[in-house]
């Protein structure tokens, strides 16, 4: 798996009759803007609007308050005029919302699929348009506006020690805030009865029900013990085996923060190995397991998925949806052709103990959208050579499943994670 890479040239413009420059940054490869006007406290929202839809660069040099009131006047705007174009909320409009009962749709409306990718290009219009505003930030990442907090500390955190001067877009920046607030007060995990700390750019855990999956899933019998059965998530086996001791070795794919790890490890795996493709995804990790005491039973590697060797155990939760992302964080999310979901299953029997199983972490939310089909996941665990020895299924309880607004409202509300065990067929 490849993941985007933040897009680094400089940025020139002219001020109070000189030339300036500065790097510029976007974490999801906004190329640089080639027209930069520098604007201030007296500009109108109607004319930000205008100069942004134009494709003109706004450096933001008044109050920095104004300059977040000034976004958010940008951003209705931009809603209102997407309304009366018959976008919808989130630009897939109404028509797609009565179709997403019917994922292959009709000629009467926009199929799953077609909400879908309706909303991927609202949501790519909309970032394009209010990432116009930027903002330069010095060589000791200190923001030069009238009231401006201290960004220092978030900023060296998201990217590192600072090289210069370096512009970036004012949502970028608020994003950057706002992971740190993240990163410093974490996010509870009720399966560790502790909290996880994500860092920007990492895949925060915030969806517990796939960490509650990998919790609660009864380990493989390894014929070495027997412990009780957890009575959730419901299981599509109606066998009452007992749960057995935890496997020796366990890998976690795409680790992320590293939670997965941590609830084997919890749990009684002796030994996990975890890998990330993200640099920031295993820094992060390193951290939570460090934190947490368990550093010594784990080893996280920068890998695109499999580390060397065999496991008891494979955990892998690969992005849920066929596309392509725009930035190191929505890699956790969208996986153009489903590339790291076939790998996985693909190299899966290769890296398993001769009694070691493959947890398969995955929701349906691209089936419900025509964007794969279930015979598809099937026959590829058939041609690999594996076997479904159980399902595991819990429902969502993220916010947007109950947002009826959503023109994809239907289709995750129909959402169902699995936690699928594969085992070798022979």
């Amino acid at each position: 798996m490849t993941e985007p890479e933040p897009a680094a040239t400089a940025l020139r413009w002219t001020e109070d009759g000189a030339e300036r420059s500065a790097t510029w940054h976007s974490e999801n490869q906004s190329a640089a803007p080639a027209q930069v006007t520098v604007i201030s406290d007296d500009i109108t929202a109607d004319a930000a609007y205008r100069l942004a839809r134009s494709g003109t660069a706004l450096l933001w040099r008044g109050d920095y308050h104004n300059g977040r009131q000034l976004l958010q006047a940008m951003d209705r705007r931009f809603k209102r005029n997407s309304a009366r174009r018959g976008g919808g909320k989130h630009g897939a409009g109404k028509r797609s919302r009565r179709k997403l009962d019917n994922p292959g749709g009709d000629a009467g409306g926009l199929s799953g699929a077609g909400a879908f990718e309706a909303q991927r290009r609202y949501i790519a219009e909309r970032a394009r348009l209010l990432g116009a505003l930027i903002v330069e930030l010095d060589g000791d990442y200190l923001l030069n506006l009238r009231r401006a907090p201290d960004v220092s500390l978030a900023c060296e955190a998201a990217y590192g020690p600072s090289t210069g001067p370096m512009c970036v877009s004012l949502t970028e920046l608020n994003g950057v805030l706002s992971a740190y607030q993240w990163q410093l007060r974490g996010v509870a995990i009720p399966a560790l009865g502790e909290d996880i700390h994500p860092r920007y750019g990492v895949f925060s855990p915030i969806r517990g029900e796939y960490v509650d999956l990998v919790a609660q899933t009864p380990f493989p019998d390894s014929g070495t013990g027997i412990f009780s059965t957890p009575n959730s998530p419901t299981s599509t086996s109606n066998s009452s085996a007992p749960q057995t001791c935890a496997p020796k070795t366990a890998f976690d794919l795409g680790t992320g923060t590293g939670v997965l790890a941590a609830v084997l490890l919890r749990r009684g795996v002796d030994r996990v190995v975890a890998t990330d493709i993200n640099p920031r995804a295993v820094a992060c990790a390193q951290e939570n397991l460090g934190r947490l005491g368990l550093a010594s039973s784990a080893e996280v590697v920068e890998a695109d998925l499999f580390p060397q060797g065999r496991a008891d155990l494979i955990v892998c939760n690969p992005p849920w949806l066929p596309a392509r992302p725009t930035s190191a964080l929505e890699a956790g999310i969208y996986d153009p052709g489903s590339d790291v979901l076939h790998r996985f299953i693909d190299g899966l029997a290769a890296h398993l103990s001769p009694a070691g199983e493959g947890w398969l972490i995955l929701s349906d939310l691209a089936e419900h959208l025509g964007l794969r089909a279930r015979e598809e996941l099937l026959e590829r665990i058939t041609a690999a050579g594996l076997r479904v020895h159980d399902r595991h299924d819990t429902t969502p309880r993220h916010p947007r499943a109950a947002d009826a607004e959503d023109e994809l409202h239907r289709a995750r509300g129909a959402e169902v994670t699995s936690l699928w065990r594969l085992r070798r067929s022979t």
